[in-house]
């Protein structure tokens, strides 16, 4: 074998992604060294507990509770313990020590980044993070890289594998959301707390960080409007179907074009996309992000957004890109946030909606909707009627309405939304999504 230069590479955490990083290291070893120029030395696997029962079967001696003492001594540091502390602790150390990091922490970009970041530029370090975005789909390097001398203009994106299982299966079987929530859980798509998923909130932290790289702008996590999947009812599936639609859980990261500077818009929630939008064949726990550049027009990325050895490919590639960095020499690539762009509110954004209805069956309700909307500068683009029958079985006193709207600033939007739950012409607003894709 050449004789390689040796790279002390230390990992922090021994989860379902970290223990396969090491066993891939591990068996991978020479021909991870031909691919980075460098031999990559599996160093010690930092862990809370040294005799924790594990899925991957790894050397016991390379497990050790002295975190510190690992970091310091390495070239590069992988972080895969998740949470905000002691990880952001580790990888300040482990970058003020010289060593390049990679890491999987969403939570901790998206809340750290920026002094994450500006820590790897004072000592001229790298942070790579590919697998914190979209699991094992190359994402990070083609919007730092490739696509840094064009102009993207939008990113929509399913990036939460566990919501786009639940909403496949309401979908394709017609299921209840807390079926399938429970089917998930049992099958290890779901956590056994799963706001985080449900709610949105793993989505928002990845749109951040995409945000960030597609636009060059910081943008803290309190900026991205969320809203999760839990009100998605069985009933609102087969209506978006009907209408020819799928409901997905979205990251939309948009460049907005104003009079005087340009600005961003960051959100995640439930949204309606056209059945011939190539986001709604992303079936079961897959993810796929689809960019629109300015130049290369529409690129789209699919694959698995999640499981350990689908993100330790991805760990791996950020490893063997660290270690060609350190064989090469040089400072490392700092991240490009330095367009500023402000980050706007969801009012400031333009789409359409979809609103149900239920509203008394009598004259004149149609007309009094249709005010209701045109109040605000919302107008009517379609409109579907059906009267709800009573519990004898005769023709009842409610109808249910479908009126999607025309494109409308979202503030004005939300603003007649309001008018029709306060009118008296209407019993109950079933459901509000919004259309994207078209």
């Amino acid at each position: 074998m050449t004789d390689y230069r040796r790279l002390r590479v230390a990992l922090l955490g021994a989860g379902a992604v970290g223990s396969q990083v090491a066993s891939l290291l591990l068996r991978h070893g020479d021909e991870l060294a031909d691919r980075a120029g460098a031999q990559l030395e599996l160093a010690g696997i930092a862990v809370r507990d040294v005799d924790a029962r594990r899925d991957v079967e790894l050397p016991r001696e390379l497990y050790t509770t002295d975190a510190e003492a690992l970091i310091t001594s390495a070239d590069i540091v992988i972080e895969l313990m998740g949470g905000i502390e002691p990880a952001r602790s580790h990888i300040l150390l482990g970058l003020g020590s010289g060593a390049d990091v990679v890491t999987a922490n969403k939570a901790l970009l998206a809340t750290h980044g920026p002094e994450v970041f500006e820590a790897a530029d004072r000592v001229g370090a790298s942070v790579y993070y590919e697998a914190a975005a979209a699991g094992a789909i190359p994402i990070i390097r083609p919007l730092r890289d490739s696509l840094a001398g064009d102009r993207v203009v939008r990113i929509m994106g399913i990036v939460n594998g566990t919501t786009n299982y639940i909403l496949d299966r309401m979908d394709s079987e017609g299921a209840d959301f807390a079926d399938v929530l429970a089917d998930a859980q049992r099958l290890g798509y779901a956590e056994a707390d799963p706001t985080a998923d449900v709610e949105g909130y793993d989505a928002a932290q990845k749109a951040a960080i995409l945000a960030s790289l597609a636009f060059h702008t910081a943008v803290p996590l309190d900026a991205v409007h969320r809203e999760g999947i839990t009100s998605i009812t069985a009933s609102m599936i087969e209506e978006a179907r009907e209408a020819g639609f799928v409901i997905k859980l979205l990251a939309v990261c948009e460049r907005l074009n104003g009079s005087d500077i340009d600005s961003i818009s960051v959100r995640v929630y439930p949204a309606l996309v056209p059945r011939s939008h190539p986001l709604a064949s992303v079936h079961g726990a897959n993810n796929a992000v689809f960019v629109e550049a300015e130049a290369a027009g529409s690129l789209m990325f699919y694959g698995a957004g999640a499981g350990g050895v689908q993100t330790a490919s991805a760990v791996l590639g950020d490893v063997v890109s660290a270690a060609r960095r350190h064989i090469a020499g040089g400072t490392g690539v700092g991240e490009s946030t330095r367009a500023n762009l402000p980050v706007v509110s969801i009012g400031h954004v333009f789409t359409r909606y979809q609103i149900t209805l239920e509203v008394s069956d009598e004259p004149g309700v149609l007309a009094t909707i249709a005010s209701l909307l045109s109040e605000g500068g919302v107008s009517v683009a379609t409109l579907v009627q059906t009267v709800i029958p009573a519990e004898d079985g005769t023709e009842g006193t409610t109808a249910r309405l479908i009126v999607g709207t025309h494109r409308a600033a979202d503030s004005a939007l939300s603003a007649a939304v309001d008018r029709l739950t306060a009118s008296d012409v209407v019993e109950r607003v079933v459901s509000v999504l919004r259309v994207e894709g078209e």
